[in-house]
């Protein structure tokens, strides 16, 4: 029976991608674990591997094609003794529904009568998706294995046709499909882009297409703006201390090519502060909230055309060397849109340093799942009156605080703001 290769889900959040290249072409062996295909994501291009093997009979999606629906149909694997002749109409039906998807005659693509895809990807009762292969889909239909009950056994745990040839169907439980709520009404969205368009035909313009970075920040902040409770606390701190303390540990560093920037003490203080203020660690996870351990900071890296936040795992165990190479590392991957999923997604808290831009204070965005993030401004000479009432002058940093107050009340917040200053304005004992 040929093999449907269905377009991957790269990341959890993916609904289409673009097919940026084929690393195969019709006619060629493939082996599970082979590469077979360029994927851009949202947020980067990522390498396909196969999960069967067999011959490629048929690619049905170009290699450039764009918005390409998650699952849906883009090439056909042949087994042993089979030919393009078994391909008939069966497979090539589907290839036209990523194309049609956007159009009004979309429905069209469904009326093929003997078109027999494999069945979409199932989801945990936790929402997490079920990575199989298609034809091991396929054998799960036909012989009603739930295969949420199966350990996959192909790689990074996918279910394979192995898996499913020796499993048994347990009883199923009554479908609760009714039983779900009518999803609420969606939100205002606006003018439509051809009354804004009208609204501007007499103005010379030019018109730039969202690509799937942009149109991904977009749903995501509208999102969070709509969806999550922001409050936000303010705090001014003296960052003389730490830049005289960063001066000196910079000369000792010289021989082994590291150099600290202000953003590397940020980002300790913050984890840091994380762990003396554990219950602001957490996250927000629809119906409850999971306290973190460890101090899983995210920083947002402007690219071209949008950012990253990728997240440095457990920085409050990392000396401040380490994190400053993790992050130049990280930054510079991320501007050539290299990073690794695993490598973006996740954290508890973010930073935002508009700081090197002039900026002197701004308010930030919380990225859902994040409790929290510090919008981080230029330290400027100002004058302040000292503890003994005298007036001085001191390089001050503004930052802002946003907080899903969901996940952290005032209080918490509070602390935890205040730990993050302190660790800044006593960088010494911070690193103690």
């Amino acid at each position: 029976m040929p093999i449907e290769i269905l377009m991957p889900a790269l990341s959890p959040t993916m609904e289409e991608g673009t097919l940026a290249k084929w690393l195969v072409k019709e006619g060629d062996t493939v082996s599970s674990g082979d590469l077979i295909a360029e994927i851009e994501t949202d947020k980067a291009t990522m390498e396909f591997e196969a999960v069967d093997e067999g011959v490629v009979g048929k690619i049905l999606v170009e290699e450039g094609t764009e918005a390409v629906a998650v699952n849906s149909v883009i090439a056909v694997f042949l087994e042993d003794g089979e030919s393009a002749d078994d391909i008939g109409e069966t497979s090539a039906a589907p290839a036209a529904a990523p194309a049609e998807a956007k159009s009004e005659e979309a429905p069209a693509a469904a009326e093929a009568p003997s078109a027999t895809p494999a069945p979409a990807a199932p989801q945990a009762a936790s929402g997490e998706r079920i990575f199989a292969s298609p034809l091991a889909r396929r054998i799960a239909a036909d012989k009603g294995l739930d295969l949420t009950d199966i350990k996959g056994s192909g790689p990074k745990g996918r279910i394979v046709k192995a898996d499913v040839e020796n499993a048994t169907a347990a009883p199923k439980a009554a479908p609760k499909a009714a039983e779900a709520p009518a999803k609420a009404a969606a939100a205002p969205s606006g003018p439509s882009a051809d009354a804004v368009a009208k609204m501007y035909e007499s103005r010379d313009f030019e018109e730039v297409k969202l690509d799937g970075m942009r149109k991904t920040i977009a749903a995501r902040l509208a999102e969070a703006k709509q969806t999550i409770p922001h409050f936000y606390l303010r705090r001014d701190i003296k960052l003389d201390a730490l830049l005289k303390f960063r001066s000196q540990l910079n000369k000792q560093l010289e021989g082994r090519g590291v150099k600290l920037s202000v953003n590397d003490f940020i980002i300790k203080a913050v984890a840091n502060a994380l762990q003396q203020v554990p219950e602001a660690n957490a996250v927000w996870a629809g119906d409850r909230v999971l306290q973190m351990k460890s101090s899983d900071v995210a920083v947002a890296v402007a690219i071209e055309g949008g950012l990253f936040t990728p997240v440095l795992e457990d920085a409050d165990m990392k000396s401040l060397s380490a994190l400053s190479t993790q992050m130049k590392d990280l930054a510079s991957r991320a501007r050539d849109r290299k990073l690794a999923p695993h490598e973006y997604q996740g954290g508890s808290f973010a930073i935002s340093n508009l700081g090197m831009f002039g900026i002197d204070n701004f308010d930030a965005i919380v990225n859902p799942p994040h409790a929290g993030i510090l919008a981080v401004g230029a330290g400027k000479k100002q004058p302040v009156v000292g503890e003994d009432g005298e007036l001085a002058v001191a390089t001050v940093m503004s930052v802002t605080m946003s907080v899903d107050h969901r996940v952290i009340d005032g209080a918490v917040g509070a602390n935890l703001l205040n730990a993050i200053v302190d660790n800044l304005e006593n960088p010494v004992a911070m690193l103690a």
